[in-house]
């Protein structure tokens, strides 16, 4: 089986609303729907985890039921941290899911995961047993001037690099283990750390798959405004 667990613990204060940003009504619809509708209707997705904010996982349900939702099947609590949050996501799945599954984690407020994305992540992982999703990274990096931080003499090559975000996808068995492994050793699990990073902390080699521009995380308003516009985005027949 390919399971989603779909990561929506977060308050979202950066967005500044009276609510978590992922219930934040776009046109007449909350941002996490169109994640999860994202994942309902992909043919090779047979069931959507939810990490839920606490509070909030009766609307979640009411929501699933509105929209026709019906590859939903359980609904977490959240932890402290992101980690903390995707750590709870697959405990829960202890005994329920077999080890060779395909686990593939998505952050929430991303709603416009292509599906072609969505394929390519899941094949990489079954052929690989984890893969994550990444772009080539375009423009130039630079390193501080440890001497004067308003000046550099140092950059990165951009060849030898890749954004990575979600999907990301990974075998039970495996994403079990690290997990357990990560909070007992307490690596990969502070700040910013996420699956991948985590799992290139504990020595697993990570395979990239394919990813998408349009694939944004919304964090502020401006990042909302750019939502809107891509669901009203009628690309140009004579583009190839």
């Amino acid at each position: 089986m390919n399971i989603a667990i779909l990561i929506a613990g977060g308050s979202g204060k950066r967005m500044g609303q009276d609510i978590p940003k992922q219930f934040i009504n776009v046109y007449d619809k909350p941002i996490l729907l169109y994640t999860r509708e994202s994942f309902e209707r992909h043919p090779q997705i047979d069931a959507i985890e939810v990490v839920c904010i606490d509070g909030w996982h009766d609307v979640l349900r009411a929501y699933a039921r509105q929209f026709n939702i019906s590859k939903l099947k359980w609904i977490v609590s959240g932890g402290t941290s992101g980690q903390e949050s995707i750590r709870n996501g697959v405990y829960n799945l202890e005994g329920k899911v077999k080890p060779n599954d395909i686990i593939v984690i998505h952050d929430g407020i991303r709603p416009l995961v292509d599906d072609s994305v969505l394929t390519d992540v899941l094949t990489k992982a079954q052929k690989y047993g984890n893969a994550v999703t990444s772009m080539p990274y375009n423009e130039q990096i630079f390193i501080i001037n440890p001497d004067d931080s308003s000046t550099t003499k140092q950059y990165i090559p951009r060849e030898t690099l890749r954004r990575v975000s979600t999907p990301q996808a990974y075998r039970f068995d495996l994403l079990d283990q690290k997990y357990h492994e990560a909070f007992e050793k307490e690596i990969g699990i502070y700040g910013s750390s996420y699956t991948n990073t985590m799992m290139v902390e504990l020595g697993v080699t990570l395979h990239f798959a394919a990813g998408s521009d349009k694939n944004i995380k919304l964090t502020t308003k401006d990042d909302l405004e750019l939502f809107k516009a891509y669901l009203h985005l009628d690309q140009a027949d004579w583009l190839k």
